[in-house]
C-alpha cells in the first residue's frame, strides 16, 4: 500500500538526523548475551528499569553456561522488578541452554538463528544484530516506532510485522539501524502515546499527525 507521506521521508530523515545524530540503543551491555539478555528483559519493561536490574545481572552471570545453570527461582527473584519474570526466566534459562549446545555459548550473528531461540522475535533479533554487531537486517519495530511511523504517515499499518515491512520499503539500508534509534528516541521524548508535545516538534511541519 502507498504511504501518503512517503514524498516528505527526505525531510523527516534530514529532521531526525539533525535533532539526533547519535541515537543510539539506551539498554546497558558491554557484549552480545549482555544485550540480548537486556532486551529480553525490556518487553513490557522501561530501559531505565532494565539497566537498574542488569549491572548485579552481568556482575554475576558472565556466560551463556552461568544462566543455563541458574535455578529458576533464583534468576526469577533476581528480574522480579522488570514484570513477567516468571516467563522472562524462562526463556533466559533455555536460551542459555540452546547456546551452550547448538552455538558454543556464542549469540549467533544471524536472523534465522536468532529468532529459533526462546523469547526472541524480530524486534529482539534487531537490536542484537544491529547495536552489538553493526548488521543492518531490519527496523526495530516497538510500540515507540508503531506510534510515531503511523502518526508521521509512513505506515497504514499496525501489526509489527507489516510496520517493518512497509519501514523497509522506504528506509535506505545504510540508514535502518540509526533510524530505529532515532525513532524511539523521538517517540520517548516528544511522540509520546499520552499528550505528544506537538507545538515543541521538530517535525510538526511534515507530520500529519494522524490519530493524534
Amino acid at each position: 500500500m502507498k504511504q501518503s507521506n512517503s514524498k516528505k521521508l527526505p525531510q523527516i530523515l534530514a529532521i531526525l538526523k539533525k535533532q539526533y545524530p547519535t541515537a543510539h540503543c539506551e539498554l546497558h551491555y558491554s557484549n552480545p548475551l549482555e544485550l540480548l539478555i537486556a532486551t529480553i528483559l525490556s518487553a513490557q519493561c522501561t530501559d531505565v528499569r532494565v539497566n537498574q536490574v542488569t549491572p548485579l545481572l552481568f556482575k554475576k552471570y558472565k556466560t551463556a553456561a552461568d544462566y543455563a545453570k541458574v535455578p529458576q527461582k533464583t534468576l526469577e527473584k533476581e528480574i522480579r522488578s522488570t514484570g513477567f519474570f516468571r516467563q522472562k526466566t524462562l526463556w533466559i534459562r533455555t536460551l542459555a541452554v540452546r547456546l551452550c549446545e547448538q552455538h558454543q555459548g556464542n549469540v549467533p550473528k544471524t536472523m534465522e538463528e536468532l529468532v529459533s531461540l526462546p523469547g526472541v522475535a524480530r524486534k529482539t533479533a534487531n537490536v542484537v544484530l544491529g547495536s552489538a554487531y553493526g548488521i543492518a537486517s531490519g527496523i526495530v519495530v516497538d510500540t515507540h516506532m508503531k506510534r510515531v511511523s503511523y502518526r508521521l504517515g509512513l505506515t497504514l499499518q499496525k501489526d509489527p510485522v507489516k510496520v517493518e515491512k512497509d519501514l523497509l520499503r522506504q528506509i535506505p539500508r545504510k540508514s535502518w539501524i540509526w533510524f530505529s534509534h532515532a525513532m524511539v528516541w523521538h517517540g520517548r521524548r516528544v511522540c509520546k502515546a499520552i499528550s505528544p508535545r506537538c507545538p515543541e516538534c521538530p517535525l510538526r511541519s511534515v507530520c500529519p499527525q494522524r490519530g493524534v
